[in-house]
């Protein structure tokens, strides 16, 4: 089964740009996405569009978060990049009159939705601020880890 990533990938790219604190060309993040730069100009457009990022024609341009990170929560960016569906499951439709069919696509589509709407309910509690702690996190926590690990005596 193929994952829409697209969520995540947007969200990746916006804390590395949160994180880098200057402009970036697309070229840059296509780079740490292992991306096309024409794919991310396209995904930053929509985000432009919400007011995420902005970009800067001319040298020393580039795209820029335009929004302060803790008002952006994931929700917000799932919405601003066409709500993807969440689930790869749905009803089946083959047979519209079925008793059965109707049966089984009430309770499917009645728990789907609520699950649907927990999800999103969760990601709007979850900043673009909070990933971008998370992140700091890691990293700090990362470095620890490598300054404890002595070098190899052989």
């Amino acid at each position: 089964m193929r994952y829409d990533s697209r969520l995540s990938s947007v969200l990746h790219v916006l804390v590395h740009m949160a994180e880098h604190g200057r402009p970036m060309t697309s070229e840059e993040i296509a780079g740490h996405m292992q991306a096309n730069p024409v794919q991310i100009r396209r995904t930053l457009a929509g985000l432009r569009r919400a007011g995420f990022v902005r970009s800067e024609k001319g040298h020393g341009g580039g795209w820029s978060i335009a929004c302060e990170l803790a008002a952006v929560s994931l929700r917000d960016v799932h919405a601003a990049i066409g709500a993807p569906g969440l689930f790869a499951i749905g009803n089946r439709s083959q047979n519209p009159s079925c008793l059965v069919e109707q049966a089984t696509n009430a309770a499917l589509g009645d728990t789907l939705a609520k699950a649907e709407q927990m999800v999103l309910d969760r990601f709007g509690r979850v900043s673009l601020a909070d990933l971008s702690a998370d992140f700091q996190r890691r990293a700090a926590q990362a470095r620890k880890s490598q300054t404890r690990r002595r070098p190899c005596s052989t």
